[in-house]
């Protein structure tokens, strides 16, 4: 289940809840909720254990009051995590006017460019022992940039399937966003990465083959 989907299971009040801390970055008393929310100072308590246990609201910083400092209570970056953001209308806009004013061989560049820089910080995440170790090392980076990664198994070998693809809506009009990609699991893994199934021209998911890593000079001839 996606956050935003995790959003809308809650009931009315928490989420009302929640988006008055969104609206709140310093954080709210019980005393606002109750206010805000028009509940009793018990009832607010209740949502709070629950969605603190959930992870979606933590303690923040004491609001002196002149007497006992009153507790606030902020949103977790999970809890703001809830929220949608529209990543990829933003992202359509700033590509748009890349193609318009530097190139398409411009754009190609900076997405390049910055795949490798997510590759180099990945890299010390993957695990360089076997190729199903590599495989689900690498779907665990994809997964954390949020694209719905894991393995899979194809024409007798592990590769890696993502469902998400984060560059989709821009993608059907710009196909050549997929360097970014390939850049990133290129230089995480250090090995070559083939695209075999793509989201973009019907397939379930976009698939990636990953090649076998390269051999030093130096250590094939010692």
């Amino acid at each position: 289940m996606n956050q935003v989907s995790a959003l809308r299971q809650l009931g009315s009040t928490q989420q009302k809840l929640l988006r008055g801390l969104l609206a709140a970055p310093q954080g709210l008393t019980v005393d606002d909720l109750c206010d805000a929310l028009g509940i009793t100072h018990n009832a607010v308590r209740q949502h709070l254990t629950a969605l603190i246990f959930a992870g979606f609201i933590g303690r923040g910083a004491p609001r002196p009051s002149g007497g006992r400092p009153q507790l606030r209570y902020v949103l977790t970056p999970a809890g703001r995590e809830l929220f949608a953001r529209n990543y990829g209308l933003i992202a359509t806009g700033i590509i748009e006017s890349l193609y318009q004013s530097a190139g398409k061989d411009a754009v190609q560049e900076v997405l390049a460019r910055l795949g490798r820089e997510l590759g180099t910080r990945a890299a010390s995440h993957i695990n360089t022992g076997s190729h199903d170790e590599v495989a689900a090392s690498l779907a665990d980076q994809l997964d954390a940039l949020g694209y719905e990664a894991s393995t899979t198994r194809h024409d007798g070998e592990t590769q890696v399937e993502a469902y998400n693809c984060v560059f989709h809506d821009v993608a059907r009009a710009h196909p050549d966003v997929c360097q970014f990609d390939l850049a990133f699991m290129q230089t995480a893994t250090g090995r070559p990465i083939e695209h075999v199934e793509c989201l973009l021209h019907g397939g379930k998911s976009c698939r990636f083959r990953i090649g076998a890593a390269k051999v030093d000079p130096g250590e094939a001839g010692s």
